[in-house]
């Protein structure tokens, strides 16, 4: 068989520090054999009189009993898939009836290629009266003729993965195995329906979500235009559990700890980004994507997933959705329950001392120079389920793990596990890298300004603005479900001091204002608005000031519009106006600032996002006023339409239509469909579409499963990205 070694395999080179090379690859196995003598062989031996094993059915298919009950038949999959610590059935045909009395035959399931028992990498299974719940065994439930049924029950913290199955048989001169045979092999995964496993959820709407659902929703945008859009996990589609483990073995993770969902979230985080390890997808922020696709072109994991299990080259590029899309795709692979989350105006602090600090120059303006931090419009990461028996009791539960390189960890790109119970209460001391994540979602951005004599002012402190919205997909729809109270006590309540002073005990860094002078301008108020618009258009900002006091100021008022990446790094600066505003007292007055499309169309980046900061110095005061606000463009979206009957196993229509919104030809477009269970990804190139037209692209496809499923569809061009479509599709039964 192609599947076993040769024999004369060269042998590991020795290594004085363990008897046996480290086990971490589950593609590689070991050759197992056919006879093994006790001794030497008398002349009048025949295997064939003893018991001998003739055929093992795997009851594998998608309607049988063990997919069915293991919640495993939406895998396309031919090979028997199980979840842990729940039994499962097969059968053995023998040559003659087997008789208890005199028969001795047990079961070996194997892993890798140094299988031991010790380290649950060799399972001989021995047949007994009864089973005990988690823990390994088999029992007779039917016979008959020369074949019987067996249940067989697995360990509810075994190793995950794939799994080869032999049956040996006792005969008084040698053990008699069946040969290797990858029909029989069984993937074994986690199981969210076992109470004995780590990553046990009790509530079935939520498994359904959490496991089963094979699509999900990314919001992006910004906290003032929340926007969303579909990603397929296809978590089930061909080759991605295959993919998923070979992630593991990529990572170099030690089969004996791959039962642990800790430990593989954590190797996984690391590996999902092609820092210093040549994982999943490569990162790139830059608005150049040559030589690879638009982080806003993907629709899904599935693409990136297979190109990266057969070229084993880091897939070009990504950014913090698609990181968190091929990450949620793995962990629900594998059966651990997982979401996507995503944090607006999240906090990306290069020092962790919970304050992102804004430098102003004398006029007011940003000093872009020496502002290092960052704020994100938004950043997506994992929540994935499990206990946590590492760390005391009560912060198991939902664990943040993020696959976007931004800092390292024990010397690596990855983030997590960090139970979101211990950042909201400030209990930043467990591991792993609870302290950044609880600055991502609370730090404080400080406005400071270096005077003529070298003192630093600090202008503003904004406590509010940071973490001001955690959201993820509701269960069982396409709604948006706040969970920022998981996340944070309510903003200015006594249980939300005491977790900062909690979490700066632990050693998070909080600069104290003290060594700087800090009087703001109390007042007067300044707040302005965004008009909402659509790419290509013109629009204003409108700023307000309310001078609450009895005196009449003058304010000297900059606006600075930047376009900016999502990630609230400027690339430059298309706007710069300034004015005199004159305030009466006790009275709002109001101002507006236009902006035309000619001024930003050019530099637009990806996701048209523009950053405003205005700071305004009171004349009579020498005070400033600033504030800083991002904003997004409405992108116009793809039309998706459906035509005949939709039956699964029939061929059936789908049509993508976009119209230019802009006052350009759209050069070198590139449009993708797909839709899991429906049709594998398609790609279409078109040339141009001039200013106003219409594109018309008609797929034809047959889908594999009834039931309701999503089309997704995405444009990309050099002047226009993030552009979606999606439909719903109900597939009828044929």
């Amino acid at each position: 068989l192609s599947e076993t070694m040769s024999t004369n395999e060269k042998k590991p080179p020795l290594n004085g520090r363990r008897a046996l090379p480290s086990n971490n690859s589950n593609d590689e196995e070991n050759e197992v054999p056919e006879m093994e003598a006790f001794g030497l062989i008398p002349r009048g031996f025949n295997p064939k009189d003893y018991l001998h094993v003739v055929d093992v059915h795997m009851f594998k298919e998608p309607h049988e009993i063990n997919k069915q009950q293991h919640h495993t038949d939406k895998y396309y999959s031919p090979k028997l898939i199980v979840r842990r610590g729940q039994p499962f059935q097969i059968q053995i045909d023998f040559n003659r009836p087997y008789k208890p009395e005199t028969d001795q035959f047990w079961l070996e399931y194997l892993i890798g290629r140094y299988p031991q028992q010790n380290k649950g990498t060799y399972i001989p299974i021995l047949v007994g009266d009864a089973l005990k719940p988690g823990e390994w065994g088999a029992k007779i439930t039917h016979k008959e003729n020369n074949s019987i049924r067996l249940s067989i029950m697995s360990s509810a913290t075994c190793i995950v993965g794939k799994f080869r199955l032999y049956v040996a048989v006792w005969t008084p001169f040698g053990i008699l195995r069946t040969h290797r045979n990858s029909a029989t092999d069984t993937y074994i995964l986690f199981n969210p329906w076992c109470q004995q496993d780590a990553v046990y959820l009790d509530d079935e709407k939520e498994r359904e979500e959490y496991v089963l659902n094979d699509v999900g929703i990314v919001f992006h945008g910004n906290i003032n235009e929340i926007k969303l859009r579909s990603w397929s996990y296809g978590q089930f589609e061909e080759n991605i559990l295959d993919a998923c483990l070979f992630l593991m073995d990529k990572a170099e993770l030690e089969l004996s700890g791959r039962g642990n969902p800790i430990k593989i979230c954590r190797v996984a985080s690391a590996v999902i980004n092609s820092r210093d390890d040549n994982g999943v997808i490569a990162g790139s922020w830059d608005n150049t994507y040559s030589y690879g696709v638009t982080p806003s072109a993907w629709t899904g994991s599935v693409d990136i997933l297979l190109e990266y299990y057969s070229s084993k080259q880091p897939v070009r590029y990504g950014q913090c959705w698609v990181f968190a899309g091929v990450f949620n795709t793995f962990l629900r692979c594998l059966g651990i329950p997982a979401r996507l989350i995503t944090n607006y105006s999240s906090a990306h602090d290069n020092n962790a001392n919970l304050q992102l600090d804004f430098f102003l120059d004398d006029e007011g303006q940003v000093d872009t120079k020496i502002t290092k931090d960052s704020v994100w419009n938004y950043h997506c990461w994992n929540e994935a389920w499990m206990t946590r028996p590492d760390l005391p009791v009560g912060f198991g539960g939902w664990q943040v793990v993020d696959g976007t390189p931004q800092e390292t960890s024990d010397g690596m790109y990855r983030c997590g596990p960090a139970s979101v119970q211990a950042i909201k209460h400030g209990h930043v001391c467990f591991q792993f890298d609870a302290p950044f994540v609880y600055a991502e979602v609370n730090s404080d951005i400080v406005y400071s300004r270096r005077q003529k004599n070298g003192t630093q002012v600090i202008e503003k402190i904004d406590t509010t603005h940071i973490g001001q919205l955690i959201v993820t997909k509701e269960v069982g729809g396409d709604g948006m479900m706040e969970i920022t109270e998981e996340y944070k006590f309510p903003e200015g309540s006594a249980e939300e001091r005491l977790a900062l002073e909690t979490a700066v005990m632990y050693g998070v860094k909080k600069q104290t204002t003290q060594d700087t002078t800090y009087q703001p301008q109390m007042d007067v108020d300044m707040d302005f608005q965004v008009q909402k618009a659509v790419l290509g258009s013109d629009f204003k900002v409108t700023i307000t000031f309310r001078n609450k006091s009895r005196n009449n100021y003058t304010a000297t008022t900059y606006l600075s519009g930047n376009i900016v990446f999502y990630t609230g790094v400027p690339k430059n600066e298309f706007k710069k106006h300034s004015f005199s505003a004159k305030l009466e007292p006790s009275s709002s007055s109001t101002f507006d600032v236009l902006i035309k499309s000619s001024e930003y169309l050019s530099d637009l980046l990806d996701q048209a996002a523009f950053h405003f900061f205005v700071t305004a110095r009171i004349t009579e005061t020498g005070k400033i006023l600033a504030m800083q606000k991002a904003t997004v463009l409405e992108i116009p979206t793809l039309r998706i339409k459906t035509q005949g009957e939709m039956v699964a196993g029939k061929e059936m229509s789908v049509t993508v239509e976009f119209t230019n919104p802009l006052k350009q030809t759209l050069e070198n477009v590139t449009l993708r469909l797909e839709g899991p269970g429906v049709l594998r990804t398609m790609k279409k190139e078109f040339r141009q579409i001039p200013v106003n037209s219409t594109l018309i692209w008609e797929v034809k496809c047959t889908p594999k499963r009834p039931g309701l499923r999503k089309l997704i569809a995405s444009l990309n061009c050099d002047a226009l990205r993030h552009v979606y479509g999606e439909l719903n599709v109900q597939i009828q039964k044929p």
